[in-house]
């Protein structure tokens, strides 16, 4: 596996980026760098990168392509768009989004999240990007969340198989899947669930932590790594099986100093994988 981070850290330069990066232990990154920027800062981070030995796992789109402000989803999938051929230009693994909210909260949980007319319009949504897109190199992914689709291995299948088109594939984050108890006290045989079903079709994976809190209901709460009872070496462990050169990216945390703390932890709990 290939670690890496979500976050650039502080820099002042394309090389000094990549060579941050290094220093780390990263072996894969995601790009730093917008397809609305400037051509020739985008080669200076690709050609840095490739200089360095670093796998550009992602390309990141984060925004809404299910907006309901009929002029703001026509930018936002034109982004999606730019975004998919600027991942394809870098031969990244993927360009990364969540299937969108019906709501004023861009990923927000609304009941009609999960409606037959939502998943209609996610589908010919996928279609639409990848179709304009016209990729070769790459791979348009959504992101599994816990409210809205997918949220599950079976969900992700079903998905790829309605969307029907080849540069469809799958990105990992089991920590927004474990959205039950069951999930939860059951993490490894959830981990192997997902890793059978979805095998290589995964192109990058989060890395992130779960806690459950001793509070009614059911709260499971996001945090770094160590902080939780996943079974992280568990999980990275199927995913290398999958791929050796598989890129596994930690995110949210809050600063450079956060980063650096919890990618030593992760290098450590990792050791033999990493």
């Amino acid at each position: 596996m290939r670690l890496g981070t979500s976050s650039p850290l502080a820099h002042n330069s394309a090389e000094e980026w990549a060579e941050n990066q290094v220093k780390l232990g990263c072996r894969a990154v995601v790009f730093p760098v917008q397809s609305n920027e400037p051509a020739d800062k985008i080669d200076e981070y690709k050609n840095a990168a490739e200089a360095h030995g670093l796998m550009i796992a992602e390309v990141g789109i984060w925004r809404n392509a299910l907006a309901q402000e009929p002029g703001e989803r026509v930018k936002i999938r034109d982004y999606c768009v730019e975004q998919l051929r600027l991942a394809d230009y870098l031969g990244a693994r993927c360009a990364v989004n969540v299937a969108g909210a019906m709501g004023p909260r861009w990923d927000g949980h609304y009941r009609e999240n999960f409606s037959k007319e939502t998943r209609r319009e996610i589908i010919g949504m996928v279609r639409e990007i990848i179709d304009r897109a016209d990729v070769k190199n790459t791979y348009f992914t959504l992101e599994p969340m816990p409210w809205m689709v997918p949220t599950g291995p079976k969900d992700c299948l079903q998905l790829i198989e309605e969307v029907d088109r080849d540069r469809f594939a799958v990105h990992m984050d089991i920590i927004n899947m474990t959205n039950s108890a069951d999930r939860y006290f059951n993490a490894e045989e959830f981990t192997d669930e997902c890793a059978e079903l979805l095998g290589n079709r995964i192109r990058s994976c989060h890395i992130k932590d779960i806690h459950l809190k001793e509070e009614y209901t059911i709260q499971l709460e996001e945090c770094a790594p160590g902080k939780g009872e996943f079974p992280l070496r568990h999980y990275v462990a199927k995913m290398n099986e999958i791929d050796p050169d598989m890129p596994v990216i930690l995110e949210h945390l809050n600063t450079d100093e956060e980063y650096i703390t919890y990618l030593d932890y992760l290098k450590k709990e990792l050791k033999g994988l990493y």
